[in-house]
């Protein structure tokens, strides 16, 4: 199981952002400085754009800065922005989208390693990555 690449460039451009605070940057500056490809990123930042976790602004200056403090932005919510819910597999959290549905020996063991996984990235905020960061340096 993977997230996807998408959701892989928008940590990673959340997290540039935090390492520049209140700074403004340009999308083209994060696409290049995070070698995610600039017509990627542009969708990736009117996703987190709607989610509210980003600020834009057009115009000469204009650019892209975090709608809140890093500490109060949760890994969990940024790949939730570009990916939806996490799903480690369609029987959890859909009764009946499986066969053996609640008869499955798996069908625990899914939804324990879901809700753990979950729990990880919902506690994970990028005031705590920021400071393990090389950026922070």
């Amino acid at each position: 199981m993977q997230i996807t690449r998408q959701a892989d460039y928008a940590v990673r451009a959340v997290l540039y952002l935090a390492h520049l605070g209140d700074q403004r940057a340009a999308t083209g500056q994060v696409a290049h400085e995070q070698h995610i490809p600039p017509s990627f990123l542009a969708k990736i930042i009117s996703q987190l754009s709607i989610a509210g976790l980003l600020h834009t602004a057009r115009g000469a200056r204009g650019g892209v800065t975090l709608a809140r403090e890093p500490g109060k932005i949760s890994v969990l919510e940024v790949i939730e922005a570009i990916d939806g819910p996490i799903r480690l597999n369609e029987c959890v959290g859909d009764d009946g989208a499986c066969t053996f549905d609640r008869d499955c020996p798996l069908r625990p063991v899914w939804c324990q390693a879901q809700d753990e996984l979950v729990q990880r990235l919902r506690h994970t905020n990028f005031g705590q990555l920021l400071k393990r960061s090389p950026l922070a340096a």
